[in-house]
C-alpha cells in the first residue's frame, strides 16, 4: 500500500493574525494629515497667512484655526466639514466677497467665530445655523449694508445667547452709522409686490369687468372688432381662465354686468345697431335679450356705470355723440326704464359714481367741458348739478379711490398731464401730476392693503404706481408692456390676486399679483 503523508493542520487563528498584521502595517504607513503648505501648525493651533484657498484637511488635534490676509475671496460650502473638532475659527484682515450659507456646516463644537475686518457687506441668511456651541461672534470692522438681506442677522442677534460686539451699518443712507445691535426686525420693510405675466388671451378688447354670480367668479371682455362679449370663468384644476359663454353683438364697446336679486343682467353697449340688455337664463344656461335701450338718447355709448341708492339699482350710460344724452336707467322689478337725462350735446366720455361726504355723486367727463359734479337729491330722487372741477380741460375719464378716510380721484388726459386730486371737504385740489401722452386710462385699484394706479399709454410702456403712505402720494413702481390698454380690473380667486388688462391693439393680458419677501 502506498504510504501517504498527512498535511499538518493550521491553527484557525493564523489567518486572522495575518490579516491583523497587514492592517497594522498599512495603518503604520498611513501619513497623518500634515499642516497645509500655507499654514503654520503647533500642537492644537493652525495659522494660515496669505492662503490661496481654504485647505480641506488639518492635523486632527487642531482645535483653533486662523486665516489672515488670505488671497481667496469666498468661503465655500462645507469648508470645515473635515475639522469637526474646531473650537475657535478666525478670519481677520481678509477681503471676502461672499460666504456660502453652509460654509460652517458640521462644526458642533465651535465656540468662537471671528469674521472681523473682512470688508463684508452682507451675510447669507442662517449662516450660524447649527452652531449651537457659539459663545462669541466678532463682526467688527466690516461694511455692512443694513437692508432686507441682513434682517435675519438682527433677528438672530436678538434671540442668540452668543455675545456679538457692537457693529455698525454703512448703508443705506437711512441706516448709516446705526448700531446693528440696536435695530429691531420692525426696522426693515421687506415685503414688496410685483405684477407678473400669467396668461395671455388671443383677442383684442376694449373693456373688462370682473364679477361674482352665484358664488362663482367671472370676467367679461368687450371685443369691438368681432362684436362679442366674451365671458371667462376660472378653472380650479388647470388654474387658468377659460371660455364660459359669449354674447354676439355689433361693434361692442362695453359689456357691463349687473346682479340684482340673484339675477345676472348684462348691459351691452354698441356703436351701431343700438344697445341692449341681456339676462342670464340659468335654466337654459344661456343669455337672452331682455330689452333694447332708447336709440334716440344713446347714440354713441362710451362708458357704463352701475350703482345702488337706497336699495334701488341704477345704471348710467355716458353718450359721446353730438345728438345723444347721458342717461340714468332704473330697475323697476321687470325691466329698466329711463330715469333721468343729465345733459345733451356735451359729448360725454366717462361717468363715475362715488360717495362724497356719504352722499351719492356722479362726475361726468366730456370732450367739450370740464368734469361736472352732480349730487343726488333725496327729495326729488334726481341728480342736481353741483359744480365742476376748475382748470381741468380735456379730461377723458375720472376714477376715484380712497386711502383710509381720504377721497381721491385720478383724471386721465390723452394730451398733457394726468392728475391726482384730493377732496378737501369743499372741492377737489390737485396734489400730483403724471406725464401721460397718449393715455386713455388712469385706473386706481386696491389689492389687499396695497393701493395702485395704472396709467396706460398708446405710445410707451404702461406705468404702475403704488401708494407710498410716508410720501402721501403715488410713486412709480413697475412698467408693463401692453399695447393700447383701455381698461384694468383686479380679481381675487382661490386666494390669488390677478389683474386683467384689456388691449385695443394686441393680446389681452392677465397678470398675477405676487407678494415677495426680500429678506428671504
Amino acid at each position: 500500500m502506498e504510504n501517504t503523508r498527512k498535511m499538518p493542520r493550521r491553527s484557525p487563528w493564523l489567518g486572522l493574525l495575518v490579516v491583523a498584521s497587514v492592517l497594522l502595517l498599512v495603518d503604520s504607513k498611513k501619513a497623518r494629515p500634515r499642516c497645509p503648505q500655507s499654514c503654520t501648525c503647533t500642537k492644537d493651533n493652525a495659522l494660515c497667512e496669505s492662503a490661496g484657498l481654504i485647505p480641506r484637511s488639518f492635523p486632527s488635534d487642531v482645535i483653533s484655526l486662523s486665516f489672515v490676509k488670505s488671497e481667496f475671496t469666498e468661503i465655500p460650502k462645507e469648508s470645515f466639514i473635515h475639522t469637526p473638532a474646531l473650537h475657535l475659527l478666525l478670519f481677520t484682515a481678509n477681503n471676502l466677497e461672499s460666504i456660502n450659507e453652509d460654509a460652517f456646516l458640521g462644526l458642533p463644537h465651535l465656540e468662537y467665530l471671528s469674521l472681523a475686518y473682512n470688508n463684508l457687506e452682507t451675510l447669507p441668511k442662517d449662516l450660524f445655523k447649527g452652531l449651537e456651541a457659539l459663545t462669541k461672534v466678532d463682526l467688527r470692522g466690516n461694511q455692512f449694508t443694513c437692508d432686507c438681506k441682513l434682517k435675519w442677522l438682527v433677528e438672530w442677534i436678538y434671540s442668540t445667547n452668543a455675545t456679538v460686539d457692537q457693529i455698525y451699518c454703512k448703508g443705506p443712507a437711512s441706516q448709516l452709522d446705526k448700531k446693528i445691535n440696536d435695530l429691531v426686525p420692525q426696522s426693515f420693510d421687506c415685503i414688496t409686490t410685483e405684477f407678473a405675466s400669467y396668461q395671455s388671451l388671443k383677442f383684442e378688447s376694449i373693456s373688462v369687468e370682473a364679477f361674482s354670480f352665484r358664488n362663482d367668479q367671472y370676467v367679461v371682455f368687450a371685443q369691438p372688432f368681432i362684436g362679442k362679449c366674451s365671458f371667462l370663468e376660472w378653472d380650479h384644476v388647470e388654474m387658468v381662465f377659460r371660455n364660459f359663454d359669449d354674447i354676439d353683438s355689433t361693434s361692442t364697446v362695453i359689456c357691463k354686468p349687473l346682479v340684482i336679486d340673484n339675477q345676472l343682467f348684462v348691459i351691452v353697449a354698441q356703436l351701431f345697431g343700438g344697445s341692449h340688455i341681456y339676462k342670464r337664463d340659468t335654466s337654459a344656461n344661456k343669455f337672452i335679450k331682455l330689452q333694447g335701450i332708447d336709440i334716440l338718447r344713446i347714440r354713441k355709448p362710451n362708458d357704463v356705470e352701475t350703482f345702488r341708492i337706497d336699495g334701488e339699482s341704477f345704471f348710467v350710460i355716458a353718450d359721446s355723440s353730438k345728438a345723444g344724452s347721458t342717461t340714468i336707467y332704473k330697475w323697476n322689478g321687470n325691466g329698466f326704464y329711463s330715469h333721468q337725462s343729465l345733459h345733451p350735446w356735451y359729448r360725454d366720455t366717462d361717468v363715475e359714481y362715488m360717495e362724497i361726504s356719504s352722499k351719492p355723486h356722479l362726475i361726468l367727463s366730456s370732450s367739450s367741458q370740464r368734469p361736472v359734479i352732480y349730487q343726488w337729491n333725496k327729495s326729488t330722487k334726481l341728480f342736481d348739478r353741483r359744480t365742476d372741477i376748475p382748470e381741468m380741460e380735456d379730461v377723458y375719464a375720472v376714477k376715484h379711490f380712497q386711502v383710509k378716510s381720504d377721497l381721491f380721484i385720478c383724471l386721465t388726459r390723452f394730451i398733457g398731464d394726468s392728475k391726482v386730486m384730493r377732496w378737501d371737504g369743499a372741492l377737489f385740489r390737485e396734489m400730483q401730476t403724471m406725464p401721460s401722452r397718449g393715455s386713455m386710462v388712469f385706473q386706481p385699484f386696491a389689492v389687499g392693503s396695497w393701493q395702485y394706479a395704472i396709467l396706460g399709454s398708446d405710445y410707451s410702456f404702461t406705468q404702475v404706481y403704488r401708494w407710498d403712505a410716508k410720501e402721501d402720494q403715488f410713486v412709480r413702481f413697475q412698467e408693463l408692456n401692453i399695447q393700447a390698454p383701455r381698461a384694468f380690473s383686479p380679481v381675487s380667486i382661490d386666494n390669488r390676486q390677478f389683474l386683467l388688462a384689456s388691449s385695443f391693439k394686441g393680446k389681452t393680458q392677465i397678470y398675477e399679483h405676487l407678494v415677495i419677501d426680500l429678506s428671504n
